[in-house]
């Protein structure tokens, strides 16, 4: 059997074993082991970090994936001086993203075009990076997946797929108007996270306006108190 066969016999074991990383780095892998001369315990102590970094990566990309944050702009390109009045040490404290720690809701309010959606794609992103699991969806793909369950079970199933993450970020909230069946469950999303799971809400509205997105919706004032 030739090294080269046995490497790659090894490395397919390797992989079998779930070792993937180690596996499809094997080469490389050996080379700095033999060039380093590592110690057994070495050798494993770097297979085990090696392994770990790559798991995590793992989870970071699927729960990306899952978040469906879609692209944006780094805060680094945020203009904090557009517009001219913003909570610029709001903003700086929801990026450490304590609130999400403290389960605490966050709204942004502003009116169109002024990087509402920037800012809580980039708290999404963080969140995804801090090992937190998130949804991001605009309020009319949210509420159009849950107006679309068909049954009771499979309501209950929506509902419960949004009460579990850490933080659900909302977007766009006041763009379209809804019926008072979307209100209803909106409020059933907030009502299951409230004090368990975080909220960001974006908005171009004032709270006092959204009997405009939500007309003859009469659980609106609890809602909004939620």
């Amino acid at each position: 059997m030739t090294s080269e066969t046995s490497a790659t016999d090894l490395a397919a074991g390797l992989a079998r074993i779930g070792l993937s990383a180690t596996a499809a780095q094997l080469p490389d892998f050996l080379a700095r082991a033999t060039k380093s001369r590592f110690s057994p315990t070495t050798f494993l102590e770097e297979v085990v970090r090696q392994e770990s970094l790559a798991r995590a990566q793992k989870s970071v990309e699927r729960r990306l994936k899952a978040a469906r944050i879609g692209s944006f702009r780094p805060m680094a390109d945020f203009d904090w001086n557009w517009p001219k009045k913003i909570e610029r040490d709001l903003i700086e404290r929801a990026l450490t993203l304590d609130f999400v720690r403290a389960r605490r809701n966050l709204v942004l309010l502003s009116t169109n075009g002024l990087g509402k959606t920037m800012i809580s794609k980039n708290i999404a992103s963080l969140a995804v990076n801090a090992g937190f699991s998130v949804i991001f969806r605009t309020a009319s793909d949210l509420l159009a997946d849950l107006s679309c369950a068909d049954s009771p079970e499979r309501r209950r199933r929506r509902l419960a797929f949004y009460a579990r993450p850490d933080l659900v970020c909302v977007d766009e909230v006041g763009y379209l108007s809804y019926d008072d069946r979307a209100a209803d469950l909106l409020y059933e999303v907030i009502n299951r996270r409230y004090e368990r799971r975080s909220l960001l809400i974006t908005t171009n509205l004032e709270f006092a306006r959204w009997n405009t997105v939500f007309p003859n919706a009469t659980c609106l004032t609890t809602l909004l108190d939620r």
